[in-house]
């Protein structure tokens, strides 16, 4: 959701909670050390005017911090899977140290120790892998690469010819920015996007990708770049990977294309494309200059 609209009083909660987000920036949630994670001065004091907030500028808070630390636990791991579940559930999280900020029974370090603790066991059990690749990790750790790229890119690596583009197009991983979708856009072809960012464009939707309803025979073209098929690669290389529902989804993009609509993706998915009926769906795949990766145009026949 957007954010809250600001008062006084809501700017410094807001201001603190972005404080403490920044603060807790690379650090390793699986870390044994409480004194890692701490409470900054800055978010001391709002707990100190805890009363000065009514009970629906907390709801909005609990919202905005809950999808602050979404975005960052996607920042630090782009491979992170939060389902609407995990989400609700992490907003349980953050209704609670409201809660108790506001019962004033714990100390800040007691109430901050409770809270990592419920953040750690919340990842553990969101993300299975998670623990496995950071529990021996240092302090600090660095984020896994993500970029949003140029239209211009994508547009080369994913071979879109706008001549031959059916509309509409949906951008399957969009970005917090959309790039792509406003590039369409601003040359007059129907595009959407859907990522796991809040937006307030109407043509951008907040969804988990293995969540969303593609609909069947509605979209001329998808697309994503590095995007939905990275993470299916991803999923099917481990051993706790969500691979099943991957498939799924993948073949519900398949049949959510009209006839003669295109599924242009990179990297590509030889594990399942292999299985693809080549009565239904065309097969097209590119070279990626400089790249070990292909890109590949799926073609509904029928």
């Amino acid at each position: 959701m957007p954010p809250p609209k600001k008062s006084v009083q809501l700017d410094k909660f807001l201001r603190s909670i972005d404080k403490q987000i920044r603060s807790n920036q690379g650090k390793n949630i699986f870390m044994n050390t409480p004194e890692v994670f701490q409470f900054t001065r800055e978010t001391l004091r709002a707990i100190a005017d805890i009363d000065e907030l009514n009970i629906d500028s907390e709801e909005m808070l609990t919202d905005y911090a809950t999808d602050k630390a979404i975005e960052e636990f996607c920042r630090v791991n782009q491979y992170y899977s939060f389902n609407s579940q995990s989400k609700k559930d992490l907003r349980n999280i953050y209704s609670e140290l409201f809660k108790e900020i506001r019962a004033r029974k714990s100390s800040s370090e007691d109430i901050s120790g409770s809270h990592y603790a419920r953040l750690k066991l919340w990842l553990k059990a969101s993300n299975p892998f998670a623990e496995k690749i950071y529990a021996k990790a240092e302090e600090e750790i660095p984020p896994v690469a993500c970029s949003e790229y140029t239209p211009e890119l994508q547009i080369n690596i994913l071979h879109i010819d706008f001549a031959t583009l059916v509309e509409p197009v949906l951008d399957v991983g969009c970005g917090s920015r959309g790039l792509f979708v406003n590039y369409l856009r601003e040359r007059g072809i129907e595009a959407y996007g859907i990522d796991r960012f809040r937006f307030s464009s109407p043509w951008f939707q907040t969804y988990d990708w293995l969540e969303y309803d593609y609909g069947i025979d509605k979209w001329g073209t998808v697309i994503s770049h590095l995007g939905f098929t990275n993470h299916f690669y991803h999923h099917n290389l481990r051993d706790d990977g969500n691979y099943i529902g991957y498939g799924k989804t993948y073949m519900a993009i398949l049949f959510s294309l009209k006839k003669g609509g295109c599924f242009h993706y990179a990297p590509d998915l030889p594990f399942i494309e292999q299985y693809l009926d080549n009565k239904k769906f065309a097969l097209e795949k590119h070279e990626i200059a400089g790249y070990d990766i292909l890109a590949s145009i799926i073609k509904r026949l029928y």
